[in-house]
């Protein structure tokens, strides 16, 4: 019997020692870290993974999965338009902590914020006006928001485990509208734009960062269906013709210097609902030692020219279409 209850108060006091770990692992938010998360991200710079939709309804974050997402995401998007959208540079404009959440704002966040000024009157031929103006109606707040979800409090966190939480949203570490915007798009889409092919099913997007801008566009209708063709090159050259219905690409016609005149309709890619990036997509990549070079800038001693294929020449982001960057990938 002594020896029932020795064991039994042994397991009791493993279990506990088992708890306390647990517990010491969700340990709230120290001072320290508080003010380095503070410091850290309030009017950081990043690029976006996910669409965020306007209005007053932002994104939230929990255990590596975004919503609102699908049916419910696409009906907001339709209904307010999108606030930014992946590949887009946005900038944290507020970071508050708050119980079991931290709230991110983007652009400003989804309401205007008035200027103190703005709320004093003074009386002017017996009438009152606003010394700071009244307010502009076309000015509207265009920003977002994402809360990052916790259960109970918010832990004992580091700066790069807080960026490693926000994965899905936020890319800290992209050089480009264009790194970000591929890390967004599944593998098959992501490698059909290094490789600048189009694919039937993409979206308008995915066409210009994998083409650019179209030299062309030819608007036709087909029965009660409009279209648009984007001409891509000139004879003597290959020239393609992406017809776009709506935001997807249906058709993709190809005509090479030979004459040879290949077409594709059948759909390549279903993308579904609108692009949201999740925690699973994240490749692992090992870190990159720390340097004080510009991106793009060589060392010292620049690697002797082996022979190999230079970098492909990829078109920039859609807000500067008209112009080519050059970029590399590894393969």
């Amino acid at each position: 019997m002594r020896s029932r209850q020795t064991g039994v108060l042994v397991a009791m006091c493993l279990l506990g020692a088992v708890m306390s770990g647990a517990e010491d692992k969700k340990a709230p938010l120290t001072e320290q870290h508080r003010m380095q998360l503070i410091r850290t991200f309030s009017s950081d710079l990043v690029y976006i993974r996910t669409q965020f939709p306007m209005g007053k309804t932002g994104l939230t974050l929990k255990d590596g999965k975004v919503s609102p997402s699908g049916d419910t995401l696409r009906r907001q998007l339709a209904l307010w338009g999108p606030s930014v959208k992946p590949g887009d540079r946005a900038i944290i404009t507020r970071m508050d902590l708050k119980n079991d959440r931290i709230h991110f704002e983007i652009n400003g966040g989804p309401v205007k914020k008035e200027k103190w000024y703005q709320h004093l009157q003074v009386g002017v031929g017996g009438g009152a006006v606003s010394p700071g103006g009244g307010q502009d109606p076309i000015n509207n707040p265009r920003g977002s928001y994402v809360d990052l979800v916790f259960d109970r409090h918010i832990p004992d966190l580091t700066i790069e485990q807080v960026k490693q939480l926000l994965w899905p949203v936020f890319d800290f570490d992209a050089r480009s509208p264009l790194e970000a915007y591929l890390e967004s798009v599944p593998p098959k889409v992501k490698e059909a734009i290094k490789n600048h092919r189009v694919l039937v099913g993409m979206n308008r997007e995915m066409v210009i960062y994998a083409k650019g801008r179209p030299e062309k566009k030819i608007r036709e209708k087909d029965g009660e269906t409009d279209y648009e063709d984007w001409i891509y090159g000139e004879p003597p050259h290959d020239v393609d013709f992406i017809r776009v219905v709506g935001d997807q690409v249906v058709r993709v016609e190809t005509m090479t210097v030979g004459g040879e005149k290949t077409v594709r309709t059948e759909k390549e890619i279903d993308l579904g609902g609108p692009t949201v990036a999740t925690a699973a997509q994240k490749e692992s990549q090992p870190l990159k030692a720390p340097t004080l070079r510009r991106p793009g800038e060589e060392g010292p001693n620049p690697p002797p020219d082996t022979g190999s294929t230079p970098p492909a020449k990829v078109p920039d982001t859609p807000s500067s279409p008209t112009h080519l960057v050059s970029a590399s990938f590894e393969k």
